[in-house]
């Protein structure tokens, strides 16, 4: 009975060991993520758009962008 038990706490104490060291992981994990959404979102605030053609202008001549 004595080698069941002490062959239990290993096991548990193996358990603990390895949980601990997945939430570490997920916990590091967490923080990159966290990192990647801040550095995202300011890509996005400080993005500078250019466009390719300037929009048609009312006063256009071509006949598609005047109105009657």
């Amino acid at each position: 009975m004595h080698k069941a038990n002490e062959s239990i706490d290993k096991l548990l104490v193996s358990l603990i060991k390895m949980v601990g060291k997945n939430n570490e992981k997920i916990d590091e994990l967490t923080k990159r993520v966290h990192q990647l959404e801040i550095a995202s979102k300011e890509q996005q605030i400080n993005r500078v758009y250019s466009f390719i053609a300037e929009p048609p202008r009312p006063n256009s001549s071509r006949k598609e962008y005047v109105r009657k």
